[in-house]
């Protein structure tokens, strides 16, 4: 199966949840929160940057898990991310 390119807005979406993300964790080290979350750091980094936009539902419910923030926060400010 071929995956299709992501549209502009899917990119958009991927770095807006990647930066609520990255704003949950506050200090914690990223290799902490990936340990946590039972995924590599690199994997987390690549989703904090947007560089993978649409994580598997999963990945994204041990995130949330891992940072105690509720899922429908991240899709608040991934569905409405800021421009810039």
């Amino acid at each position: 199966m071929i995956r299709p390119p992501l549209r502009p807005e899917e990119h958009d979406r991927g770095r807006a949840l990647g930066r609520a993300l990255r704003a949950a964790r506050g200090p914690r080290s990223l290799p902490d929160v990936a340990a946590e979350a039972g995924i590599s750091p690199e994997t987390l980094r690549k989703i904090e940057t947007g560089r993978i936009a649409t994580p598997a539902f999963f990945t994204i419910m041990a995130l949330c898990d891992a940072l105690g923030v509720a899922p429908d926060q991240l899709l608040e400010v991934a569905e409405h991310p800021m421009t810039g």
